[in-house]
């Protein structure tokens, strides 16, 4: 994967280049189209993408202590994340036992190869697996999956003798419903070449409507690069319910074509295979699989740091509400959230610009354990709209008691939470006699009071 791996490096550059910042993202947007176009991702899906990283590298303002070029490697990262399918995670876990899987693919795609992986993955995750073979086209197909089976210590059905592929897995899904089998997988016949993706796709669902796979899963050989396209696009039309494993992503310059492609067609990569011994499956999590190519590290804290930072000007912008205006039981939700995100109250206030020269004031308030705090949520949870906007109507007593039972909380825990309410807003008036924090405050956000 040279063009993928090209990546670190750009990104080494980029945070020691020198120059303007418009002329920084120009160098970093080629060297990472170059860097795309090598991997062989498709040359409109790289522009694409491209476009969008320099738009909102120009166009974004990054967090207060956060380098305009430390910006940009944030946006790269969330810009091929989802390039590449996504934040949402695939569930390996099988929903149910026993669970049936089928494995199509294109003779070559090391697919017989990648069941004896997939069986290996789901054996030390605990479940009893078995394959069968239903290949009985390929010469030596039933020996080498029975050869797999042995050395990864997965049980193994076929008939060597018959020709029938239908009641040979009818009879292997049978065998191994007996031996009480939590994941059985099928390998089907391949077709040679990459033009006979039409009778691959018939037998799969001539297979698909006798046998009533759980999952039907397309094995593809990342050589395919964008070619993968064409065979993920007419797989996924035929069987929604599929999933896809991009094979020999260790040994190909194409790796990044073919994912993309794949990701482009909305398909669900499930694993990739990383090398060629039996144990180099991984699923395929696009956050994970970017972080990667990046050379994450230095990065991943960069990111962290970046996430931080966002989340306290988060809390500083409610807190210049809580000075300003009335607090409401929103905003003393939204302040939980910030402190179940950056740690004690006491220290995110300190961050703030001038609350450090009365931060002992809040003591009381600082000390509020974390299991509180939740209890808390849940009974802000549990209020009307109009409740959590005019906090004086949670003060009567059918409100109390409704909120406490909704919430399954005392009805003493309520009256903490108003009794919170009231000295937060106490010590709010205290803060609008302090002019110099309320200018401080503003001033930090571009204000004037």
């Amino acid at each position: 994967m040279a063009g993928l791996e090209d990546l670190r490096q750009i990104v080494g550059k980029l945070l020691k280049r020198a120059g303007t910042y418009e002329e920084i993202v120009r160098e970093f947007i080629r060297d990472l189209q170059r860097a795309l176009l090598s991997a062989d991702v498709n040359v409109r899906l790289v522009f694409d993408l491209t476009n969008r990283i320099r738009e909102r590298a120009l166009k974004e303002k990054p967090p207060p202590a956060i380098s305009r070029k430390e910006w940009l490697v944030k946006i790269t990262y969330e810009e091929l994340t989802k390039f590449f399918g996504g934040e949402k995670r695939i569930d390996i876990k099988p929903p149910y036992t026993p669970y049936i899987i089928m494995l199509v693919g294109v003779q070559g795609s090391g697919k017989t190869t990648t069941v004896g992986k997939l069986a290996l993955f789901y054996k030390t995750m605990g479940y009893r697996v078995g394959v069968i073979c239903a290949d009985t086209y390929r010469p030596g197909a039933y020996e080498q999956l029975y050869q797999i089976a042995k050395s990864v210590g997965v049980l193994f059905y076929g008939d060597n003798s018959s020709k029938d592929v239908i009641d040979i897995v009818s009879k292997g899904i049978k065998h191994f419903r007996e031996k009480g089998v939590d994941i059985v997988i099928i390998d089907t016949a391949g077709r040679h070449g990459y033009g006979r993706e039409e009778a691959l796709l018939a037998e799969m669902r001539e297979i698909s409507e006798k046998i009533n796979p759980d999952e039907v899963t397309l094995v593809i050989d990342a050589s395919m690069g964008q070619k993968s396209y064409d065979l993920a696009a007419k797989f996924h039309k035929a069987t929604p319910i599929g999933s896809i494993i991009v094979t020999k992503m260790d040994g190909t310059a194409k790796g990044g074509g073919a994912l993309s492609a794949v990701a482009a067609t909305g398909a669900r990569i499930k694993f990739i295979g990383t090398g060629e011994k039996l144990d180099e499956l991984e699923p395929f999590n696009p956050k994970r699989f970017v972080s990667r190519i990046l050379g994450m590290g230095d990065i991943e804290s960069l990111l962290e740091r970046i996430e931080k930072l966002s989340s306290i000007e988060e809390f500083e912008k409610t807190m210049t509400e809580m000075v300003t205006g009335r607090i409401t039981y929103r905003t003393i939700y939204r302040q939980i959230i910030h402190v179940q995100k950056l740690g004690p109250f006491k220290k995110i206030l300190q961050m703030l610009p001038g609350i450090s020269t009365v931060v002992s004031s809040f003591d009381d308030i600082a000390r509020i354990g974390e299991k509180k705090l939740r209890r808390w949520l849940n009974i802000m949870n549990s209020m009307t709209y109009e409740e959590l906007d005019k906090p004086e109507l949670v003060e009567e007593k059918s409100r109390i008691k409704r909120i406490s039972y909704g919430s399954g909380a005392e009805v003493g825990e309520v009256k903490e939470l108003i009794a919170y309410y009231k000295n937060l807003k106490r010590l709010m008036k205290q803060f609008k006699k302090r002019k110099d924090i309320v200018e401080k405050l503003l001033g930090s956000r571009g204000l004037h009071p």
